[in-house]
C-alpha cells in the first residue's frame, strides 16, 4: 500500500539557498510562495510545537528495541518507493531513484572514497518511520536540538515555537539549556526523524563505516548547524572537524528533477557489493 507524504520541508523551503547553490535554481525544489508554502509552514508549526525533550525521549524507546521489521539494506531502498510525494505528480520516477542519484553524484565526485558513495544511498533509509505511521513532522524536515532554546536559523523559528511546552520550561529555555558548553554532538539530543532513527539503526547494527558517514547520516538535515552556523556552543572540537564532511555530503542531497536518471539495474550490483562490505544481511530496523 502506497503511503501519501507531502513536500519534505527540508528541500521545499530553503532560502539560504543563493550564491553557488541558486545557480540552477530551476533543478531546486524551490517553493517560496502560495498554498505549498502554507502547507511547509503548517508541517514546521507541528513539528516546533510536538518536537519535546520528553516526545523525543519517548520515540526513542519506541524505536530503540529495533522490532519494526527485519530487512536487508536494499528491501529498505525499495520500500522507499511505497511512500508518494503527493505535492509532485510531476515526477514520474521512484522514490529510491532519488538514494542512487545521490549516491551516483558521490560516486562521480568521489570516486576513491566508496564508503561515501554507500552513504548516499543510505542517507534517507529512515523514512521508512512513514510507513511505521510516524506523522510527516516526526519524519522529514530540518531537525534541531531540544531541550534548549531554538537559535536564529531554524526555520520559522520567530513564528512556530510558541506553543512548545519547553520553552516555558526554565530547564530547556536557555541557550545551552540542559546542556553543558562544548558538550558535543554526540551528547545532544536530536528533534526525532529520519535522520535519528537511520543514524541508531546503523549504530545498533554495526555499520562499519568510518565516523564521518554516521555524522553525515545524522546531521544532513540539521541546517541550522552545517548552514545555519548557529548551535556552535554545543560543538566538540570532533564535531567541528566532521562539519565540512556533512557540508561535502549536502552537496548531493538536493532533490532534483533531472532528466538523466542512474540506470538503476546497472548499478545496483555495485551498490549491493558495498551493503555486503560495511553493513551485510539482514538488519534490525
Amino acid at each position: 500500500m502506497k503511503v501519501a507524504m507531502g513536500p519534505d520541508p527540508s528541500l521545499a523551503y530553503r532560502p539560504e539557498l543563493d550564491g553557488e547553490a541558486a545557480k540552477d535554481k530551476g533543478s531546486f525544489r524551490n517553493y517560496t510562495s502560495g498554498p505549498l508554502l502554507d502547507r511547509v509552514f503548517a508541517t514546521y508549526k507541528l513539528m516546533h510545537t510536538q518536537q519535546t525533550v520528553d516526545f523525543v525521549r519517548k520515540k526513542h524507546a519506541q524505536f530503540g528495541s529495533f522490532s519494526y521489521k527485519r530487512m536487508t539494506v536494499m528491501e529498505a531502498v525499495d520500500m522507499l518507493d511505497e511512500l508518494v510525494d503527493e505535492s509532485d505528480p510531476d515526477v514520474d520516477f521512484p522514490n529510491s531513484f532519488h538514494a542512487f542519484q545521490t549516491a551516483e553524484g558521490i560516486r562521480k565526485a568521489h570516486p576513491d572514497k566508496d564508503w561515501f558513495h554507500l552513504v548516499g544511498l543510505l542517507h534517507d533509509l529512515g523514512k521508512v518511520l512513514a510507513l511505521a505511521g510516524e506523522p510527516q513532522w516526526a519524519v522529514v524536515g530540518d531537525t534541531f536540538p531540544v531541550g534548549c532554546r531554538p537559535q536564529a536559523s531554524v526555520v520559522f523559528h520567530d513564528t512556530t515555537f510558541q506553543d512548545n511546552p519547553d520553552l516555558q520550561d526554565p530547564r530547556y529555555s536557555t541557550e545551552l539549556g540542559m546542556y553543558q558548553p562544548h558538550c558535543g554532538l554526540e551528547n545532544v539530543l536530536m528533534s526525532w526523524g529520519h535522520d535519528e532513527y537511520m543514524y541508531q539503526v546503523m549504530k545498533f547494527n554495526k555499520f562499519s563505516l568510518p565516523r564521518k558517514a554516521f555524522y553525515m547520516i545524522r546531521f544532513h538535515s540539521f541546517y541550522p548547524w552545517h548552514t545555519g552556523g548557529d548551535y556552535r556552543q554545543l560543538c566538540s572540537e570532533q564535531d567541528l572537524a566532521m562539519l565540512p564532511w556533512v557540508q561535502e555530503f549536502n552537496k548531493f542531497d538536493l532533490y532534483t528533477k533531472c532528466p538523466d536518471l542512474p540506470d538503476v539495474e546497472k548499478v545496483r550490483p555495485y551498490y549491493q557489493a558495498l551493503i555486503d562490505k560495511y553493513c551485510p544481511g539482514v538488519l534490525s530496523w
